[in-house]
């Protein structure tokens, strides 16, 4: 797809000019008569040298398209209009550039979800299809306004845990950096010190760092190597299936992250299904999006094996309670809003309820790990100090 910009004269003759995405000028200029124009100039846009490496849409551009569109809609500007003023006037000029590409697919006939769907790294399947329903019910803006509320609230969750992960990282990086001066610089201060002191056998763990340290010294482009396979190793495994689930299973499972991991997937698992729901689309492409959404392999088996069951004519929270994966009280809410009809009300009450809860979760995680990395980063760089004063503290015992 290219720009080409174009003048044309419509039915009262009257000359406008404007830019028309197309594979090429032939297909730019059977797009204007479709819209009842006839071109008079068609050409290539000039290609424009952009400074900007930005080459990616952020939860912020996202959501303001979605509040902008909706109140656009709600105005009653054509759909194409509001495309056009939104790709124009979009400080993003990448997605304000893929934004036209949309406008001209949508031009050629094709619906905008449909369009939309063309964007996959930048709109997902949840997005697509609620505008697909928002399209069939006649509720675009509404649904485009509820889309803005959900990645505002996935947003805000998301930020709260990168919050939450910013003190361990950065200790980790602090311990990483002692343990390389330790082993560089300072071990082997000490080393050619004992060595002065004469042949006097060294205690077993002051051998062990020294022994760690000229390993490092010697060899450290090994120990890159190594953990560079191994993160990229990592990184392989996971992207397979069963890597995928095994990981994610660990999660689940682990002593004191596994309950913020598991409330997560069930804060993102109602509040998907709940929007879903509460636009119109029907309950079994519901959950295979909510599936694919859910960010958990774990969570998203349990998910289509409720689909299965569902399509076989039975209820939903008996087969989730089957996957033994969601806490009792998400099911017997879930048994609730299937008995009371109101099951997209239910689910985002979950999720509301579940989002106060990981918060929760993620301040005590906070607490509880700030003291732990500070045990952990002094029982390493206190282990090696020791260790290096240990043959000092027998030679003053030699010399009383």
């Amino acid at each position: 797809m290219a720009e080409f910009l174009y003048e044309a004269k419509n039915q009262a003759g009257k000359t406008s000019s404007g830019v028309v995405v197309a594979d090429d000028r032939e297909g730019a200029e059977s797009r204007l008569r479709m819209q009842g124009l006839s071109p008079t100039a068609v050409k290539r846009k000039p290609r424009e040298i952009n400074l900007s490496f930005k080459r990616s849409v952020s939860t912020k551009d996202l959501k303001t398209f979605s509040l902008q569109f909706a109140t656009m809609i709600d105005a009653g500007l054509p759909l194409v209009q509001c495309l056009e003023i939104l790709g124009t006037q979009c400080d993003n000029k990448w997605f304000g550039a893929r934004i036209m590409e949309i406008k001209g697919i949508v031009e050629g006939g094709s619906t905008f979800s449909e369009a939309l769907a063309k964007f996959p790294r930048i709109f997902d399947q949840l997005f697509v299809n609620l505008v697909a329903a928002g399209e069939l019910g006649g509720i675009l803006d509404t649904i485009m306004k509820r889309l803005a509320e959900y990645i505002e609230k996935r947003d805000r969750l998301q930020r709260k845990i990168k919050a939450a992960m910013v003190y361990p990282v950065g200790m980790l990086l602090v311990t990483g950096a002692i343990l390389v001066v330790m082993m560089k610089w300072v071990i082997p201060t000490f080393e050619k010190m004992f060595a002065d002191f004469g042949n006097q056998e060294l205690p077993a763990p002051t051998q062990f760092f020294i022994g760690l340290s000229k390993s490092f010294q010697s060899g450290w482009y090994i120990w890159a190597i190594v953990i560079v396979a191994l993160f990229i190793g990592v990184k392989f495994f996971k992207r397979s299936a069963f890597g995928r689930f095994f990981l994610d299973r660990m999660y689940i499972h682990l002593p004191v992250v596994g309950p913020l991991v598991r409330k997560m997937a069930v804060a993102r698992f109602t509040r998907t299904l709940g929007t879903l729901l509460g636009s119109g689309v029907p309950i079994l492409e519901a959950l295979q999006t909510v599936a694919k959404a859910s960010g958990n392999a774990v969570i998203e088996r349990a998910v289509m094996f409720a689909r299965d069951r569902i399509s076989e004519g039975r209820n939903m929270s008996e087969p989730l309670k089957d996957a033994k994966v969601f806490p009792g009280m998400v099911i017997q809410m879930i048994a609730v809003g299937e008995q009371t009809g109101q099951l997209d009300v239910m689910c985002n009450k979950i999720a509301d309820f579940y989002d106060e809860e990981v918060e929760v979760a993620v301040a005590a995680l906070t607490s509880l790990l700030e003291p732990i990395m500070l045990v952990v980063l002094g029982v390493i760089a206190g282990g090696m100090v020791i260790a290096m004063y240990l043959p000092i503290f027998s030679l003053a015992g030699t010399i009383d």
